[in-house]
C-alpha cells in the first residue's frame, strides 16, 4: 500500500498538474455519471466532444429519461460501444421512478451499493461516482490504476482481487474523489503503457519498478476474429438509401443501416460492386464487400442524417454514394 506521505505528494502532484476538464469543474452527479459511462473505452480527446454533445443534449436525468432510445443513439452518434448509451438511457428511466417502483424519485443514487445497482453501472463507474460526486470512501479500479498499481509492487500480472485491495489500502478517505482521479491521471498522464516518465511521477522514490517500469504489468495478448460480410445498399427512387433499425441486442443492437451476410456474395445483374473496405472493433476484425442495388419499388429511403449510424455503416454508406456520384 502507499504510505501517508505518498498520498500527500500524488495529491500534491494532482493539485498542480491535474487537467483541466469541464466534469472537474461541476459537482452535478449526473455531468460526472456521464462523463465516466463515456471514457469507458474513449480516450478523453473524443471523450470531451461526445460529452459536450450528451451534456447538452440530455443536461439532466429526467431529460434523458423524456427521450427515446433512438434520441439517445443518435447523440451518441460517433462515441462507440453504443450498448452504453442503451444502458444510460435504461439508467435514467430506472432514477425517475418512485421509490414504491424501485426508483430514486428522480436523483441519483449516492451510494456505492444503490449505484451499482443501476443499468449498466459496474464497479469501476460505481465506486468513481460514488467519490467524485458524492465524496464517499471507495476506492476505484481501472487499467491506469492496475498499471501504477503493478509498477508500484513490480508485479507482472497482478490478479484483480489483488489490485482491489492495494487500492481500498491506499485510498485518502478525506479526499477519495480527488485521489481516485489522481492516481487514474498519473497512470494517464505520468505511469503510461509505454515512454513513462517516472522522473516527473510522485510516486518514484518508493516504487519498486522504477527501474524497468515497461516490464510491469506484462501486456494482454488481445485476439482479433476476422469476418467477412457483405452488403447490399438499396438506393430508394428519392436516392436515400433503405435502412432498418436493427434488433436491440447483438451487433450494432438499436442502430439502423443495410441488412449484412455473412462471406462474400456472388455478382448479380441488379447490382454495382461498389468496392471493399475494412473496418476494426476492439475484438473483430471486418472487411466488407460493399454493393449497390436501385430499389424501383421504394419511392423514399431514410436520411443517414436523421438515424443513429455506426461508424462502419457510415463507412459503407458513403463508399455506396461516392460510387453513385462518380457514376452519374
Amino acid at each position: 500500500m502507499l504510505t501517508t506521505g505518498d498520498q500527500q505528494a500524488l495529491l500534491a502532484w494532482y493539485d498542480h498538474h491535474q487537467r483541466d476538464l469541464p466534469w472537474r469543474r461541476t459537482s452535478d452527479p449526473w455531468s460526472i455519471l456521464l462523463s465516466e459511462v463515456l471514457l469507458q473505452q474513449t480516450q478523453v480527446s473524443r471523450g470531451l466532444v461526445y460529452w459536450r454533445r450528451m451534456i447538452e443534449t440530455f443536461p439532466t436525468v429526467a431529460s434523458m429519461s423524456q427521450a427515446s432510445v433512438d434520441a439517445v443513439l443518435k447523440a451518441w452518434e460517433g462515441a462507440g460501444y453504443y450498448s452504453r448509451a442503451r444502458r444510460l438511457h435504461a439508467l435514467s428511466q430506472r432514477v425517475m421512478l418512485t421509490e414504491e417502483n424501485d426508483g430514486f424519485n428522480g436523483q441519483l443514487p449516492e451510494t456505492y451499493a444503490e449505484l451499482l445497482s443501476l443499468p449498466g453501472i459496474g464497479p469501476y463507474t460505481a465506486a468513481a461516482v460514488a467519490s467524485i460526486a458524492f465524496e464517499q470512501p471507495v476506492a476505484c479500479v481501472d487499467g491506469n490504476i492496475r498499471r501504477v498499481m503493478a509498477r508500484h509492487t513490480a508485479q507482472t500480472e497482478p490478479a484483480a482481487k489483488d489490485v482491489q485491495v492495494w487500492a481500498d489500502a491506499s485510498l485518502q478517505i478525506d479526499r477519495p474523489g480527488d485521489w481516485n482521479q489522481a492516481l487514474m491521471e498519473l497512470g494517464a498522464t505520468v505511469c503510461t503503457p509505454r515512454r513513462v516518465r517516472c522522473e516527473a511521477c510522485p510516486l518514484a522514490p518508493s516504487c519498486q519498478g522504477v527501474a524497468a517500469p515497461e516490464r510491469y504489468p506484462a501486456p494482454k495478448k488481445l485476439r482479433k476474429i476476422d469476418v467477412e460480410l457483405s452488403v447490399v445498399v438499396e438506393l430508394a427512387l428519392d436516392g436515400y438509401p433503405v435502412l432498418s433499425q436493427r434488433p436491440m441486442s447483438g451487433m450494432f443492437a438499436g442502430l439502423w443501416g443495410p441488412q449484412y451476410a455473412e462471406g462474400a456474395i456472388e455478382h448479380h445483374p441488379s447490382t454495382t460492386f461498389c468496392g471493399t473496405l475494412r473496418h476494426e472493433l476492439s475484438h473483430r476484425r471486418f472487411t466488407v464487400h460493399v454493393h449497390r442495388r436501385t430499389n424501383v419499388e421504394r419511392s423514399t429511403g431514410t436520411s443517414p442524417d436523421s438515424v443513429a449510424l455506426s461508424a462502419l455503416d457510415s463507412k459503407v454508406l458513403e463508399l455506396a454514394t461516392i460510387t453513385t456520384d462518380e457514376s452519374q
